[in-house]
């Protein structure tokens, strides 16, 4: 896999998206785009403001290219941008929405449709508890198109603390995509 684009919506649990994208290979072009609720969601919730969060990002990832959600000429809206694979972590019910109904108003939500329509993989996590009837029906609808659905849901194997739960979250969307990660697997029962 040579690149990835990483879309970082504004729900709950962006930092999660972050950190996808700084687990990802050196050697993997990173495209991110991180949506003004994202950002918003990352003050709120990592109490980090916009400029330092992208310093950061671009003092601790490699080959990372960062745009704004309303850079909608960016190289990475268009199908002739070859890109293997997409996720959206975390993905909130407005972009689950604007996906599935073909609404492309943003930078995340025309990359999405561009990797739908050039049946490239497209990975969303939906970040929402309960799902609400209408969210179900928009999972099923990207599902049955391909588009693989994978909420941030952990399993009681997965460690001790949040990182080894995250860092399973991680592993099981980087194996989805077919990308190396290191993280505990399950074992069996002993």
């Amino acid at each position: 896999m040579k690149r990835v684009i990483v879309g970082i919506s504004g729900a709950s649990g962006a930092g999660l998206g972050l950190k996808f994208l700084e687990s990802l290979p050196k050697e993997i072009e990173k495209y991110c785009v991180i949506s003004e609720g994202a950002k918003r969601v990352l003050s709120s919730e990592e109490n980090i403001q916009e400029t330092q969060k992208f310093e950061q990002i671009k003092s601790r990832v490699s080959k990372v290219f960062l745009f704004g959600d309303d850079e909608l000429g960016a190289c990475i809206a268009s199908g002739s941008f070859v890109c293997e694979a997409m996720v959206v972590i975390p993905c909130s019910q407005n972009t689950l929405a604007k996906i599935a109904c073909g609404i492309s108003d943003t930078l995340i939500t025309r990359c999405a449709s561009v990797m739908i329509k050039e049946q490239r993989k497209l990975l969303l996590a939906p970040r929402e508890i309960p799902f609400s009837q209408i969210a179900l029906e928009n999972m099923l609808k990207l599902s049955q198109i391909g588009v693989t659905i994978a909420p941030p849901v952990f399993g009681y194997y997965a460690g001790k603390n949040l990182d080894e739960i995250e860092n399973m979250l991680i592993g099981k969307w980087c194996d989805n995509l077919g990308i190396p990660f290191e993280y505990g697997r399950w074992q069996g029962c002993n």
